[in-house]
């Protein structure tokens, strides 16, 4: 007997949804060199319409989009308001007409139209109207549109009781976050900066008369008092450059009360994520003062080099996210602990590219070199391991869900188990795979692939949501204590060397991470 034979895969499959869609702004032939003229020559033609196509045009517009969106004359509005430098100053327009502009100026992007896949799940903020022994979770999604550039969506369900899931409605239209002002912690700040290598006077002066949390605003009046002698030095121009670039990649997103979560979208805010927000891994992390946030790791994707970024939430409504630093923080992969262990903050990586390691983060939050806990030695796995989401506690371990890459590229799950008190102490692994591609699930965008990012527990039952080929996601579980039963106790050390330095090629951007 093995896994396969106590695993229950669920009836329900979630597939790609083409009607999910969101609305952003168009410019006419931005990707060309003529952008300014075609963009001017656009508002033009408009202009020469009269009052009353103008109107019937919009009607139009209104009629055949206004359920697929929230606040349609909103967002027309708001597109518009990007786009009037190009409209003459001496014209005065009507409602109507700017409305229309910014009709002409938007259009709807499908977020997963190409493919849907690795999702987290973890116990949703809003447990009410539920039956005894259910729990409503909420699941984070990949969802990948048109270019390959992938968004975090959101869906939710319920788990219970024994062995029952429920999904949850995920109808209506979807709201992209309106960005709002940020608060910076400086010391996060400090850590960007030591992974930049700036350290001259500049540098130092600013992160020196910033307090420990900052605004943007507050920022700027930093920059603007810097003093004359220090920005006359060689590069300080260069280095105050770099200090707003790296102060602006930080941002914080919220959603309107009356939006529900499955209709929230995290959509790419910066150059740095602007091709992708891949694989994001949440968890329900335990604050030393005993609070709750929810914290997920993921990966910011530009088109040609990827790093990691963190977000931190209180409801799943209102989200800040920064970036990770440190060396263990170079790759894919980094997955946060559910609480700290001894006052520190851990998290799994593959900073490496191939080997699954434990890491710490310092106090100038710097995620050091991590410390290997599992390399590729079975046939399964001799590409590369990591892990399949956050470690879960439980009484007997930390439940590290992990993933092997084997022939023809081949993804399976696994699972290993870690002492709670050291999570650098492996106690425990499962010598075959969790869960592995059948023959429906190999088929898809990217053939041949499961994989997770995160699970959890409820009311002794192991729940695992996960993507099949980058096209779908599916949902196994098992009673916990027959995936511990499987586990092999070991006294395995893995070995002392590190392994090989580098990281993976970012630009390939692999669908997992």
């Amino acid at each position: 007997m093995n896994t396969q034979d106590t695993i229950t895969r669920h009836d329900v499959v979630m597939q790609p949804d083409g009607r999910r869609v969101v609305i952003k702004l168009f410019v006419p032939g931005e990707d060309s060199q003529t952008v300014k003229n075609r963009a001017g020559r656009l508002i033009e033609r408009i202009l020469q319409l009269d009052e009353a196509e103008i109107g019937r045009l919009l009607d139009d517009v209104l009629t055949r989009f206004a359920g697929r969106h929230h606040d349609l004359l909103g967002t027309f509005q708001h597109h518009y308001d990007l786009v009037q430098h190009r409209v003459p100053p001496e014209l005065e327009l009507s409602p109507t007409a700017r409305t229309l502009i910014g009709a002409y100026f938007s259009h709807e992007f499908a977020v997963e139209a190409a493919a849907l896949c690795n999702p987290s799940m973890v116990e949703h903020p809003d447990q009410a109207g539920l039956e005894p022994g259910e729990l409503r979770v909420a699941i984070s999604l990949r969802q990948i549109g048109e270019g390959h550039i992938s968004s975090i969506g959101f869906c939710s369900a319920v788990l219970g009781p024994g062995d029952q899931l429920r999904m949850e409605d995920r109808d209506g239209p979807l709201t992209v976050g309106q960005r709002v002002g940020a608060t910076h912690w400086k010391n996060q700040l400090a850590a960007a900066l030591i992974d930049a290598e700036v350290d001259n006077e500049a540098s130092s002066y600013v992160v020196s008369v910033l307090p420990e949390r900052f605004t943007d605003v507050e920022f700027e009046d930093v920059i603007a008092h810097v003093p004359g002698e220090l920005l006359a030095r060689p590069q300080a121009q260069e280095t105050i450059d770099r200090i707003r670039h790296i102060v602006s990649e930080d941002y914080a997103l919220t959603f309107p009360c009356a939006v529900p979560l499955h209709q929230r979208v995290m959509w790419p805010a910066t150059p740095a994520e602007s091709n992708g927000m891949e694989d994001a891994r949440f968890v329900r992390v335990t604050d030393p003062d005993g609070r709750h946030v929810y914290q997920a790791t993921y990966t910011a994707y530009d088109g040609r080099q990827i790093s990691g970024r963190v977000i931190f939430s209180r409801d799943l409504r209102h989200f800040e996210v920064t970036r990770l630093s440190g060396p263990a923080a170079a790759n894919k992969g980094v997955a946060l602990f559910p609480r700290y262990i001894k006052g520190q903050k851990m998290a799994l990586c593959r900073s490496d590219g191939e080997t699954l390691g434990l890491a710490v983060r310092d106090e100038q939050h710097r995620w050091q070199q991590s410390v290997p806990l599992l390399m590729p030695h079975r046939g399964w796995d001799l590409i590369q391991v990591g892990n399949c989401g956050s470690p879960i506690e439980t009484e007997a371990g930390w439940l590290v869900l992990t993933h092997g890459v084997g022939p023809m590229r081949r993804y399976a799950i696994g699972a290993m188990l870690l002492d709670l008190d050291d999570p650098s102490k492996v106690i425990a692994d499962l010598p075959e795979g969790l869960i592995e591609p059948d023959d429906i699930e190999r088929e898809g965008y990217v053939p041949n692939v499961l994989y997770s990012c995160g699970g959890l527990v409820h009311d002794g039952r192991f729940w695992m949501p996960y993507g099949a080929s980058d096209v779908r996601i599916g949902f196994a579980s098992m009673p916990l204590d027959a995936l511990l039963a499987r586990m092999a106790p070991t006294a395995r050390k893995v070995s002392g060397r590190r392994a090989p330095a580098g990281r993976s090629a970012p630009g390939s951007s692999a669908t997992t991470s």
